[in-house]
């Protein structure tokens, strides 16, 4: 947790995927008076809301959202240039005398909001432009030859971050290495962390139901998508059900088994997401629950009031 200053502290929620961030955080900001601000990597696209679970519109109509579908799928959008989106719409929600409250489960955004990024020179226009049209095992090549030392660290099949840093040793002529120092300072303000680790096998239960009900939208959402023929590096393209979906339309798979497969893949990530904040954030305040009714949620906001007092 950073430094506090005059200004008021930041509640950040976070939680993995189908935990009620999006029902929980409505009903925070109601009562602060606050605005949301997404830190989801998948939500921030236009493309395929449902099947990221963005808040429904009649969800959005009740208190202002920011962050959540702006950007096309086929834009990139970085851990920085997430922190300077949010860093914005937190200088513009509070110049309105709003609160801000950041929202997600992407704790790659929240820790380079709250504990910094290593500075990293712009990547220039035409630099990215001639590394995104590589193929995976060109740029990974050319990253191997040319900087051992990240290539290892790296999935040669990663095509996002191996491209990632092939463009930084384009730009700088440094290996991306270099600026991982963890050493950066984040944002000079007092974030109130806050993690939902809801009973596992009740999530998981949460998670087949809600892709079961999503299942006939997802698929025509999908299947607009594929029609825009994505790079398989895209963020989306690589959406949990997008690609068994795919494979659906495709006619390797029938309907159920692409959606069985979408809800283990889900269960899976809910699980890694649920390791990863038990041993992430040590400031933040977990908050631990079986789900009951609207029981939970209201004990869970009133944690949060009771520790957002400054």
């Amino acid at each position: 947790m950073t430094r506090a200053t005059s200004s008021p502290s930041i509640p950040v929620l976070m939680g993995p995927t189908a935990s009620g961030k999006t029902a929980v955080s409505i009903q925070l900001a109601q009562a602060l008076g606050a605005e949301i601000i997404n830190a989801d990597s998948m939500q921030i696209y236009a493309d395929l809301r449902t099947i990221t679970a963005r808040p429904e519109p009649d969800e959005e109509a009740q208190v202002p959202h920011h962050l959540f579908g702006i950007l096309d799928a086929s834009d990139v959008c970085s851990a920085q240039r997430w922190v300077d989106l949010a860093r914005a719409c937190i200088a513009d929600i509070e110049a309105r005398g709003r609160r801000a409250l950041i929202v997600g489960g992407t704790g790659f955004y929240i820790r380079a909001m709250t504990e910094g990024l290593d500075a990293i020179p712009e990547i220039s226009a035409d630099v990215r432009h001639k590394v995104r049209d590589l193929s995976s095992d060109n740029a990974y090549a050319m990253l191997a030859a040319a900087d051992p030392v990240m290539a290892a660290r790296l999935a040669p099949r990663d095509g996002q971050r191996v491209r990632r840093a092939l463009e930084v040793l384009r730009q700088t002529g440094r290996s991306l290495a270099d600026f991982q120092t963890g050493q950066a300072m984040g944002l000079d303000r007092d974030f109130r962390l806050f993690k939902l680790l809801p009973d596992r096998q009740a999530l998981y239960d949460r998670c087949d139901l809600r892709l079961a009900r999503m299942w006939p939208t997802a698929i025509a959402e999908v299947e607009a998508y594929l029609s825009r023929d994505p790079h398989p590096d895209w963020p989306l393209t690589k959406a949990i059900g997008v690609p068994q979906i795919a494979d659906y339309l495709a006619g390797c798979l029938t309907c159920d088994q692409a959606l069985q497969a979408a809800q283990q893949k889900t269960r899976n990530y809910a699980k890694r997401q649920l390791t990863w904040l038990r041993n992430q954030h040590e400031s933040a305040r977990n908050i631990t629950f079986s789900y009951n009714g609207e029981q939970y949620m209201q004990s869970t906001v009133d944690f949060m009031m009771a520790n957002l007092t400054d």
